[in-house]
């Protein structure tokens, strides 16, 4: 039975790298579905993200193999994916659940092929919503004080869990720089604005007091500088003078879910790239 991989791989530009990679795949008889390429002119790095299917018996150890010369000749770095594997996600939420609620969904009629590993939350409210799903809900109190030993047991769920990837689903709380850079590339934030705009609270009562005729959200890689790793997905949305903080704080709802729930999409089919303080996003 054939079996679906996707390859992602960065280096310095130079000749023959998709020659040398290709080449390789060819000679196993793996069928390429999609491919998708970027040369960052400012950085000179290269970009590139393969999809394709392995026949019967080459196994995950056969292609690791036959790439090792390309990977090394052009020093290579790469991530190699089973897409017969089903990605395990770890969602944080704190008391607003219109983001988790729409993952959950996304998830359960199919379009994100994820399997929700543990539902962690520093509040009670979303345990009834875990229960209703067969998930397991951990409550994880945190104050100024327990923050290191919270932090030090969310970090064995999601070990434990074996979840790929950890999704601040409006989890009000700020990681540690320790836990921030632990999981670097693996936790996703939305941001309940169009970022570098109006942080920090109440960010749609900021707005409407400004005036503003367009609000956003930003779902963003989490790293120690607070709200300010690498992006993943932005939207924003039309508003008029005439709606209040309360229709804001709605249509901000609708928009935060739709961009957090297409951010962990393309993590999960590995179409973002790590590319300095910036991302590679191929759709």
């Amino acid at each position: 039975m054939s079996a679906n991989f996707v390859l992602t791989l960065s280096c310095t530009d130079r000749p023959g790298i998709v020659a040398a990679v290709t080449t390789e795949l060819a000679a196993l008889k793996a069928n390429i579905a999609e491919s998708n390429q970027f040369w960052d002119r400012e950085t000179g790095r290269f970009f590139m993200r393969l999809a394709f299917t392995a026949p019967e018996g080459v196994s995950r150890d056969t292609l690791e193999k036959a790439l090792k010369s390309p990977i090394e000749r052009f020093e290579m770095k790469t991530a190699l994916s089973d897409e017969s594997r089903r990605k395990r996600v770890v969602i944080m939420v704190s008391k607003f659940d219109h983001t988790l609620l729409h993952l959950l969904y996304q998830i359960r009629v199919g379009w994100l092929d994820a399997e929700v590993a543990a539902i962690v939350s520093n509040h009670e409210d979303a345990r009834k919503i875990a229960e209703d799903a067969g998930i397991p809900f951990h409550y994880l109190p945190v104050s100024k004080d327990t923050k290191a030993e919270q932090e030090a047991r969310v970090l064995d769920i999601v070990k434990q869990s074996g979840a790929d990837l950890v999704v601040l689903a409006r989890y009000m709380q700020v990681l540690s720089d320790n836990l921030s850079t632990r999981l670097f590339g693996q936790v996703i934030n939305i941001h309940h604005s169009f970022l570098p705009s109006f942080k920090g609270a109440k960010p749609y009562h900021q707005a409407h007091e400004r005036g503003v005729k367009i609000i956003g959200a930003t779902a963003h890689y989490v790293t120690p500088d607070l709200d300010e790793g690498p992006i993943i997905e932005q939207e924003t949305a039309r508003v008029t003078h005439a709606m209040s903080p309360d229709d804001l704080v709605a249509a901000g709802r609708d928009v935060e879910s739709r961009v957090l729930a297409r951010a962990v999409k393309l993590h999960l089919e590995s179409r973002v790239m790590l590319n300095g303080r910036k991302t590679v996003v191929f759709g």
